[in-house]
């Protein structure tokens, strides 16, 4: 019996009570960054001179594959439609 009344009373807490205390807890640390200047990425390097265009990351190029030079296309073969 003592487990169940246990049980019961953890399950109420947070069920009703964990969701309020985390809002809480969640808006005054939003407040906190707010009042700090808020959530900010600092760029790295120097930012460009207007007009100018800077690249972070150029993904690197397969190498392309080699074609056989003898290679002019395919040969071409008539369809036909088969009923």
């Amino acid at each position: 019996m003592r487990f169940w009344l246990i049980f019961i009373l953890l399950f109420f807490a947070v069920r009703y009570v964990l969701p309020i205390v985390l809002r809480l807890v969640l808006a005054g640390f939003v407040r906190k960054q707010m009042r700090n200047g808020g959530f900010v990425v600092p760029q790295p390097g120097p930012a460009p001179a207007p007009g100018e265009i800077r690249v972070d990351y150029v993904p690197p190029t397969a190498p392309e594959k080699e074609k056989p030079q003898s290679f002019k296309g395919g040969e071409y073969v008539d369809f036909e439609e088969i009923k």
